[in-house]
């Protein structure tokens, strides 16, 4: 530090002393530029020059103080898609001001709130009819906007050009976003804004929705971890996640903590991540021993050694907790309740059958829960393929229901058919979206997680309950094969057969609810998984419940899709062992 830096970190009488950042033009900390072979290149204001670069067309990667962003102008947009290898998924997109906000969105209040709060999230709000908005977020109905959070954010701004850029993690798909300066000329970018201070800790900017006054996060990170949230829970214990999506909780005498997106359990640099950031939150804490450790059923899951050793090290007991009872626990969590009914409603998690559920009617307490209902399932033909392609999934649900069998020639389609009895069956609600989004050709192909449901979402919105269709349930069971044939042999527009089907699909899952609910003197039925992001489902499950005279529940300070689990893990895990 510079002689006036210290003098103010020494007195307990300055701010400065109490708020220990930096920001000095003489001891840091200090941008420099480098280009794509790690050379530096001289510029007298390297914010400047990056911002000058990215008028001209070049990509370049900009380092904050949580992690880094690869960075471009929206005309560069198809070159970076290009250069990125992702073709559909959508981009993140940093704007100067809530009038650059409302050139490419259409926020309400709340999301306008959101946008400018302290935290800075990410929002997805509803996209203008901006051209580029189709090359932002193809197929979607929405486009995700954020405003300038740091000092070298803003000066950016102050010296571009144009009013938008897009900013996303840097990293290699699948892995964590980097860190180090020698690892990002990894990215092989065109232009690199670096800074000589080290990142500690990384954390990816938070993602939300909004839904009335609730919030949803798709991801719960920066400016909003750590949150505390109290629950009626003594004793230590950690939940360590599924699969995707990936979080890590823990509980300590009454307050739970969830730690910043960690990523997709598939490389083992995000478990590596996970646990570091578990052992951070730990630390932070002061947990040092524990009472149990909360893991997924799924026997593949990668980060269930980690939980293991933790386990075994901590002398703590190792809990299993189904899939969709800690997506509901968490919602019991977030609400502040003891007991609900809750539809848990997502494209796959491991059922207490071996089955792939996602379709879900639980009756649940933290201490145990009932499948009351669920879909019927159909095959997942060939496993993962057929969640990576989802016309296998309308093969299925067309041999089922005695319809012609599409997409597939004579020889794969009897490759496909000797699959049917061998295949582990799906429950999941999102699997069953993913094939009425094929079968109606609005998104055939799967390039990244949820892309045909989320491409089916602005069909849905757009759409009228005017298509005759009801979906049976008998024995708790939703018939979604008849109902798939049911559309098969329907006729309207593509909106409005969309709507209609997923309208009476949710519709028996509520009525079973419902019934569960007066039977045994629940006054509430939660919607949770990630499907519930989905506002207009959302929307169509909260008026269902509300005409059956039961409050309606969904999640507001922890996420929706799996990046819950960890707390209902940790949660469930606690008090199985009598805290």
């Amino acid at each position: 530090m510079c002689p006036d830096c210290r003098n103010e970190y020494d007195d307990p009488s300055a701010r400065r002393f109490h708020h220990q950042t930096i920001s000095c033009p003489r001891c840091g900390p200090e941008y420099y530029l480098l280009d794509r072979n790690g050379k530096r290149i001289a510029a007298d204001d390297p914010v400047a020059y990056f911002a000058e670069q990215m008028g001209r067309g070049a990509i370049g990667v900009a380092k904050s103080w949580g992690g880094m962003h690869i960075c471009c102008s929206l005309a560069t947009l198809p070159r970076l898609r290009k250069w990125y290898r992702r073709d559909q998924k959508p981009f993140a997109v940093m704007v100067r001001d809530m009038a650059a906000v409302r050139r490419y969105g259409r926020p309400d209040e709340h999301e306008a709130e959101l946008l400018t709060s302290p935290h800075r999230p990410v929002v997805l709000v509803p996209r203008t009819e901006e051209a580029i908005n189709e090359v932002i977020s193809p197929g979607l109905g929405n486009v995700g906007l954020f405003l300038p959070y740091t000092e070298m954010q803003h000066l950016l701004f102050h010296h571009l050009k144009c009013d938008a850029l897009v900013m996303t993690s840097a990293n290699t798909p699948g892995e964590p976003m980097v860190l180090r300066d020698s690892d990002a000329l990894d990215l092989n970018a065109e232009l690199y804004l670096l800074h000589n201070r080290e990142i500690l800790n990384r954390c990816d900017d938070s993602v939300v929705r909004s839904f009335g006054r609730n919030t949803f996060f798709l991801r719960k990170s920066r400016g909003h971890i750590p949150s505390p949230i109290e629950v009626r829970l003594k004793g230590q214990a950690v939940g360590v996640g599924a699969q995707e999506n990936l979080t890590g909780a823990v509980i300590k005498d009454g307050r739970l903590f969830t730690t910043q997106h960690i990523g997709d359990g598939d490389s083992p640099r995000v478990i590596e991540f996970l646990e570091a950031s578990i052992g951070h939150f730990r630390r932070m804490l002061g947990v040092n021993e524990l009472d149990a450790v909360g893991m997924d059923l799924h026997p593949g899951y990668t980060n269930r050694r980690m939980a293991r050793e933790m386990a075994y090290r901590a002398g703590a007991e190792l809990v299993e907790v189904q899939h969709h009872w800690a997506h509901a626990a968490a919602l019991l969590l977030d609400a502040g309740l003891d007991e609900t009914v809750c539809l848990t409603l997502d494209g796959t998690g491991y059922g207490a059958d071996g089955q792939a559920w996602g379709g879900e009617v639980l009756h649940v307490t933290l201490d145990d829960y009932r499948r009351v209902a669920h879909l019927e399932g159909f095959p997942l033909l060939g496993g993962e393929m057929a969640v990576k392609d989802p016309r296998r999934l309308v093969f299925a649900l067309s041999a089922r229901a005695g319809l012609p069998l599409p997409y597939f020639e004579d020889r794969d389609a009897a490759v496909l058919l000797k699959l049917m009895d061998r295949s582990v069956a799906t429950t999941g609600f999102g699997r069953v979206l993913d094939a009425v989004s094929c079968y109606l050709d609005i998104c055939q192909t799967r390039s990244y997680d949820g892309e045909p449901a989320m491409k089916l979402e602005p069909f849905l919105a757009r759409g009228e309950r005017s298509v005759p269709m009801k979906a049976e349930l008998r024995s708790g069971v939703v018939g979604t094969v008849d109902l798939f044939r049911q559309l098969a042999g329907s006729s309207g527009t593509r909106e409005d057969r969309a709507h209609s089907f997923t309208a009476a699909l949710l519709e028996a899952l509520v009525d079973a609810a419902a019934d569960e609910a007066a039977s045994t003197g629940v006054d509430n039925i939660g919607l949770t998984g990630g499907v519930s992001y989905n506002s207009t489902i959302c929307a169509m499950a909260k008026s269902m419940v509300e005409k059956r005279g039961l409050r309606f529940v969904c999640p507001d300070r922890l996420p929706n899709g799996d990046g819950c689990v960890s707390s209902g893990q940790a949660a469930v895990a606690l008090r199985k062992v009598g805290k």
